[in-house]
């Protein structure tokens, strides 16, 4: 399981024109999700993104997390995460989980992480959707479990 963490001003996801969700100050998570990936794995990742200290204190280092400053979480299944891009001019997706499988998995991660913490909106799995934020910073984390 891969996420790609962006702390953000604000950030939004839209469908078909219409905003589905938006935040602002937070996290943008982008989750990639691998055939192997479990519970296990979700319990890692899901610490690490509500623990992870990538907000300023007031010193301006960075030593809060997202639970500390009571931010926002939107999260998007993005399975290009975890392609693999080693070889060639053309990326391969056999790590990437079935797409059934890759949703389960998804909703799951996403369920988890709203008994964790209050503040999570999300995108569409599976969905054409238009990413739109503010990197603030810029500040950008690849996490893996």
């Amino acid at each position: 399981m891969r996420g790609l963490i962006q702390r953000v001003s604000s950030a939004s996801v839209c469908i078909d024109g219409q905003c589905h969700a938006s935040i602002e100050q937070g996290i943008l998570l982008l989750l990639g999700i691998e055939a192997a990936d479990g519970i296990d794995q979700s319990e890692k990742l899901i610490k690490k993104i509500l623990n992870y200290r990538i907000f300023a204190d007031a010193q301006g280092r960075m030593n809060r997390s997202l639970k500390d400053i009571n931010g926002e979480l939107l999260v998007v299944s993005q399975f290009t995460l975890v392609a693999d891009t080693q070889k060639g001019l053309r990326p391969g997706f056999s790590k990437a989980a079935a797409p059934d499988v890759a949703e389960s998995c998804y909703e799951d991660c996403l369920q988890r992480l709203k008994a964790h913490y209050p503040r999570v909106v999300s995108g569409v799995f599976g969905a054409d959707m238009q990413v739109s934020l503010c990197n603030d910073g810029p500040v950008t984390f690849l996490l893996e479990t």
